[in-house]
């Protein structure tokens, strides 16, 4: 297989997977986790009503009152912050709860206001918690039904549920709570970015180059991610972390929602942001390594990780509607005109870059035609409760400057790598 085989494979793979993940029209779905415990159907009912004793266990509720005057309204209050860094407040309507002879009890619910988002992402949703009786206990079972776009996102509500119930068998087992889910736990974190990196092996050659260009590209995708969190700390997130998903690279999630379009565009350029520090300190031990100063052969591979660094974050500046680039753009844009005209330019240097380096006019186009594809793909759309803070005229030009600085390092670093790596020696 042949590197423009491997790269339009895994192109077509990772297309693919981004529709499935976020843009899969699957409709109106129901999950529905059960749980036997061996407690009456009294005592459960109790702990795990949203009107008992929720929120000693729940891993994202702190607490629960009633509303004054309102006995079919709950009004809950989240561990996780909103936009102003205050808890989340989110009101649930009772639309039914009732007992049977045999003994169940259960009760339908839905969101009427959500402090963090628009209530109408919140329209379709429906739950339903029940506790029957069973041999030697109870089974508790909890059910929620909403619209999803995206595979992700229903199983991201899917692994709540099974934290949610593993959070209430443990407090029945005096277990000590804990508000961190597994997934983001830095070993499982690292386990995925190793399995990533075996599965993109194969794309690059079952051999010690192929291996060390798959562990380079992770290596690439954790500095952009990092650049991210970076970014979110010193926005003040509480907390940030990072998800990989093999394949297709990594998330950084910070400890909000943002509050305003300075935020959002800085978040997201920070990724490539980071990674161009990084580029000046690449080209200078390259270089020591090309002069004598450091062993020689070790300049082929820095060069390599120069071109896999540069390359991936410029492309991640492309101003499409999934990639870093289109989210600054927007915010630091609102009038189309100009949106278009600077969508236009930050592609024609990307556009240059790639002919500079001797990529022919159809590489080229069928590159901006995947693109293009890729900026199709449309996820739900997550309204926030607030309207984000306007960026100034100060934040605006900040922002552009160093948009623009990312541009410039990476695509001189992909220069600077591609002008000598094609003419060296082989690794």
């Amino acid at each position: 297989m042949t590197t423009f085989q491997a790269a339009v494979i895994l192109l077509g793979i990772n297309l693919g997977l981004i529709w499935l993940l976020m843009a899969a029209p699957l409709g109106v779905r129901t999950l529905r986790v059960i749980r036997k415990l061996d407690r009456r159907p009294e005592e459960l009912w109790n702990i795990a009503r949203h009107g008992g004793g929720l929120a000693d266990w729940h891993p994202a509720i702190a607490s629960v009152r009633r509303i004054d005057g309102l006995p079919d309204r709950l009004e809950l209050l989240l561990r996780d912050p909103d936009h102003s860094g205050q808890p989340i407040v989110r009101t649930l309507a009772i639309d039914r709860t009732g007992v049977t002879a045999e003994g169940e009890f259960s009760c339908d619910l839905r969101i009427v206001a959500d402090s963090a988002l628009d209530a109408e992402f919140w329209s379709r949703y429906r739950e339903v918690r029940r506790v029957c009786p069973a041999d030697g206990g109870s089974t508790v079972m909890i059910e929620q039904t909403d619209n999803y776009r995206g595979l992700g996102s229903l199983l991201y509500r899917y692994l709540l549920l099974g934290r949610e119930m593993t959070a209430l068998e443990n407090h029945l087992n005096g277990r000590v709570r804990t508000t961190n889910g597994r997934l983001a736990h830095a070993f499982i974190q690292a386990a995925l970015a190793a399995l990533s990196t075996l599965l993109l092996w194969p794309f690059f050659g079952l051999d010690r180059n192929g291996l060390m260009i798959s562990t380079f590209l992770t290596l690439v995708i954790v500095f952009h991610e990092l650049g991210h969190m970076v970014a979110f700390r010193a926005f003040g997130h509480a907390s940030t972390r990072m998800i990989f998903v093999p394949l297709l690279g990594g998330i950084a999630i910070g400890g909000r929602p943002y509050d305003s379009r300075f935020e959002v565009a800085t978040c997201a350029l920070m990724g490539a942001g980071v990674s161009a520090f990084i580029v000046p300190i690449l080209i200078a031990i390259q270089e020591a390594a090309e002069s004598g100063a450091l062993p020689e052969s070790a300049s082929a591979p820095l060069l390599v990780l120069l071109l896999i660094l540069s390359a991936f974050n410029l492309l991640n500046l492309l101003p499409t509607h999934r990639f870093d680039g289109g989210q600054v753009l927007r915010q630091l844009f609102p009038s189309q005109t100009a949106l278009a005209l600077s969508t236009f330019t930050v592609t024609a240097a990307i556009v240059w870059t790639g002919w500079r380096i001797g990529l022919s006019p159809q590489i080229l186009i069928a590159g901006l035609a995947v693109f293009s594809l890729l900026s199709l793909i449309r996820s739900r759309k997550i309204k926030p409760h607030h309207s984000l803070t306007p960026m100034t005229a100060q934040q605006r030009l900040l922002t552009g400057f160093g948009l623009c600085a990312a541009l410039a390092i990476h695509a001189g670093g992909i220069i600077h790598a591609a002008e000598r790596l094609f003419t060296a020696s082989p690794l």
